[in-house]
């Protein structure tokens, strides 16, 4: 299989179009002109998140841009999130009116085997994962069982996975113990009644913290296992799974 021709490849089957992947959507030069824009630019921010009684890490850091689907309004001028947009249309027309990005430091970064939230989706429409910065694997796993497909998502590819799909399948990105180089997703959705004003807010007693463009790349690593467990169990929160350790207090960060 030709992993550099322009057609897409067929990962996933089902009448939205399944999940397809094209592994040179940009080139080299202009994938890395995007990673190094955003680490410099974007609202990083580290999610924080209460599990029975102690608050958890999620395993990577996140941004959000809600936008007008016609005007773009929302997009920050000083990101190159618009014309990463008109090449995504240009592929994958749809309505898309959010991106939301991950930033993965290192191989301790992750998110857990996961469905996007169906309520938050629009029936039909696309959901266009662009990847900048190191490659790293994704697991792809249909819900009624079998072997995962791993595919390592290569800087400057394009995923897109149907809304179908996220009824059958699931995805993530697990940790590694290989030495990983930083690595960034930039996934446009389509969302339900969705206002260009509309701003993140954290759910379910989320709390952030913001990261300057310094510190997005740099991690504090776990200063004890209980900590580590944090990262465990955070997962286990991307993917709706409650933690299987009984209840215990966590102290200070």
């Amino acid at each position: 299989m030709d992993l550099f021709a322009a057609t897409p490849i067929q990962l996933v089957e089902d009448a939205e179009g399944g999940i397809r992947y094209w592994p040179a959507f940009v080139d080299e030069g202009e994938a890395e002109a995007w990673f190094q824009a955003l680490c410099a630019h974007c609202e990083w921010q580290h999610q924080r998140r209460p599990m029975y009684d102690r608050v958890v890490d999620v395993p990577r850091l996140q941004a959000w841009y809600p936008f007008d689907q016609d005007s773009h309004e929302g997009l920050p001028a000083s990101l190159p999130l618009a014309k990463m947009l008109a090449r995504v249309q240009a592929s994958v027309p749809g309505g898309y009116n959010s991106v939301g990005l991950n930033l993965y430091r290192d191989g301790h970064d992750s998110v857990a085997m996961h469905n996007d939230k169906l309520h938050m989706l629009v029936p039909g429409q696309p959901i266009a994962l662009v990847s900048l910065g190191a490659p790293r694997r994704m697991n792809i796993r249909a819900k009624a069982g079998g072997r995962a497909l791993g595919i390592d998502l290569e800087p400057g590819s394009l995923l897109v996975m149907s809304h179908a799909s996220q009824v059958t399948h699931e995805h993530g990105i697990p940790k590694t113990a290989r030495p990983a180089a930083p690595r960034m997703s930039a996934v446009y959705r389509a969302r339900p009644a969705m206002s260009p004003h509309l701003q993140a807010r954290p759910e379910n007693g989320e709390m952030r913290r913001s990261f300057t463009p310094a510190q997005a790349l740099h991690r504090q690593r776990p200063a004890s296992a209980g900590q580590g467990r944090q990262e465990a169990d955070a997962q286990r929160l991307d993917a709706g799974t409650p933690s299987a350790a009984p209840p215990s207090r966590v102290g200070g960060q």
